[in-house]
């Protein structure tokens, strides 16, 4: 999996860029299929926010979240990234059987 993290109106620190690292490799473990995902971190004004594009076998899925914090924002990004990625991949088990 490639993961590529950047900023918009921010420097992505080494801090974050590991946080992020270690919340989307979670994603990873549901489903093995993914082979890019694209990290948006942005901050206008007091919002912070984080939005992603995993592509996955024929399907790109997109999440975005907003928050007040940087990391509460990208914790609330993995979590819909992964109810997301969970969804998409019982639907390919449900279409072969």
């Amino acid at each position: 999996m490639q993961l590529n993290v950047s900023g918009r109106h921010m420097e992505v620190t080494s801090a974050l860029r590991d946080y992020v690292t270690k919340k989307v490799g979670r994603i990873e473990r549901h489903y093995d299929h993914i082979t890019n995902v694209h990290v948006v971190l942005s901050v206008d004004k007091l919002i912070q926010a984080a939005e992603a594009t995993v592509h996955a076998s024929g399907n790109e899925i997109f999440a975005d979240a907003v928050a007040d914090d940087m990391y509460a924002a990208i914790d609330a990004l993995c979590d819909k990234l992964d109810r997301q990625v969970i969804k998409h991949k019982e639907k390919q088990t449900k279409h072969r059987t």
